[in-house]
């Protein structure tokens, strides 16, 4: 099994790549790891948005599906760190032959004619989370089952929007670890 791995607004950090390492090491599936921002990096949100902005919402949807597409088949599990979750998300319910959607910290909207019948999905987010406030989550749930994806959501108390990534102020140790063990059971689990 393929999982590939979308990073976050802050661009291919290490802890996207330890988290990479982490899915190997436990699951054996190999691991793709795309840079949608050409190596740059941040270390502030302000400067994550402002990449992000530059490169433009089509542009990264669009690196992202052309890095995904050697490997769009039934084994292959879609995921992504926030920024990265949303676009993960519109892969794997576009019918690129997702195996599973792990999503660390985001979402996406669910368009109407998705069809994701059993399509196995987790989600992992801050509680509260700015980025995914509590009617959006319950709107994303409800989307799911409307598309028929058997979706699993996780909220952390207290952990802030990032909290998987130790080089961020939003970084929580315990929420981080309890996520990871979750979502390496998940992936496991495919």
């Amino acid at each position: 099994m393929t999982v590939v791995l979308l990073h976050s607004m802050y661009g291919l950090r290490a802890a996207v790549l330890d988290a990479a390492a982490r899915i190997r090491a436990t699951t054996g599936h190999e691991v793709v790891v795309p840079d949608l921002y050409d190596g740059r990096t941040a270390d502030d949100a302000e400067t994550g948005l402002k990449i992000r902005d530059e490169i433009g919402p089509e542009e990264l949807a669009r690196r992202a599906a052309a890095a995904a597409a050697p490997y769009a088949r039934e084994s292959t599990v879609f995921a992504g760190l926030s920024l990265g979750a949303s676009l993960a998300q519109r892969l794997a319910l576009r019918g690129a032959g997702a195996r599973g959607l792990l999503l660390m910290h985001g979402t996406a909207e669910i368009p109407e004619d998705t069809v994701a019948t059993g399509l196995p999905v987790q989600l992992h987010v801050a509680d509260p989370d700015e980025w995914e406030p509590a009617e959006w989550l319950e709107e994303w749930q409800e989307g799911m089952r409307r598309v028929g994806a058997r979706a699993e959501l996780f909220r952390y108390p207290g952990a802030g929007h990032l909290f998987t990534d130790p080089g961020l102020a939003d970084h929580d140790e315990p929420s981080a670890r309890a996520a990871w063990e979750r979502a390496l059971t998940f992936l496991q689990g495919l």
